[in-house]
């Protein structure tokens, strides 16, 4: 395979394969550890809860992960989704529709915009 002009060897994949899960380990124990000192460091004070472990820390993310951002897998995270309907619906527009989109869109949200 080539990769800037060279042809990557097996070395190459071997040293990615062993680099990638260690590194994705070592983010995952680091941002545990940051929650951890997050949580003990602004939560007891405001909130008068117990300080967590590094372990409970790690649960927690677990637990965000679950009910917040879930299993999902598979689908394109792109910032702009293509393949999706709505984002079909406006590349299938003429010139004239977008237009007319474009400004039934800022006259509904002018109010926010203008400084009185």
């Amino acid at each position: 395979m080539m990769c800037f002009g060279q042809k990557m060897g097996r070395g190459f994949w071997i040293k990615r394969a062993i680099f990638f899960p260690i590194a994705i380990t070592a983010g995952i124990f680091l941002f545990s550890w940051v929650v951890m000192l997050l949580w003990n460091g602004i939560l007891p004070a405001v909130l008068s809860v117990h300080t967590v472990t590094f372990w409970q820390a790690f649960g927690i993310l677990i637990l965000s992960k679950i009910l917040f951002g879930g299993f999902r897998g598979g689908h394109c995270r792109s910032r702009f989704n293509h393949g999706h309907p709505r984002f079909d619906k406006w590349e299938n527009m003429n010139t004239e529709e977008r237009e007319k989109m474009k400004a039934e869109w800022e006259n509904r949200f002018k109010h926010t915009t203008k400084q009185e």
